[in-house]
């Protein structure tokens, strides 16, 4: 199988903003260690590192290489989420559900990308688009608690 470009380049940016969200994750369960708030966040950074692992598979499958880091994703989660760190919990979840609103933007329009092979497209409409959409659900409710 030859690899697509575009396609390759669009699961490799959607691997990047998988890899900024276990990064950004990472951080923010560093802040709220021993809170309430802690094991919806591991839930989530788990998936987020199961998806990048997921879009992994499908880059090979096409021949493409994934990427290995976050890139500019990366760079500006650290960003946010630094600041985050500096005004509290409340600060650290709107960073994380802007992450997550983002990303089910970016898997809306690869779900509708025709480089992408139908079984991928498949994959991000039924497991990778409905949970980043239950992602920002969970924030909404961590948010009003905080």
């Amino acid at each position: 199988m030859t690899a697509d470009k575009q396609g390759v380049q669009c699961l490799n940016s959607l691997l990047r903003g998988e890899l900024a969200a276990t990064e950004t994750y990472q951080q923010a369960m560093a802040k709220f260690d021993g809170a309430q708030n802690a094991a919806d966040l591991r839930r989530m950074h788990a998936e987020h590192r199961e998806a990048a692992n997921l879009l992994r598979q499908h880059v090979h499958q096409v021949g493409g290489k994934p990427d290995q880091g976050s890139g500019a994703w990366g760079a500006w989660a650290k960003v946010v989420e630094g600041t985050a760190k500096i005004f509290g919990e409340a600060a650290a979840l709107k960073a994380l559900k802007e992450g997550e609103e983002q990303g089910s933007k970016d898997y809306q329009e690869a779900a509708k990308d025709e480089h992408l092979s139908a079984e991928c497209r498949g994959v991000i409409r039924s497991q990778l688009l409905p949970q980043t959409r239950e992602h920002i659900e969970i924030l909404d409710r961590l948010l009003e608690s905080a």
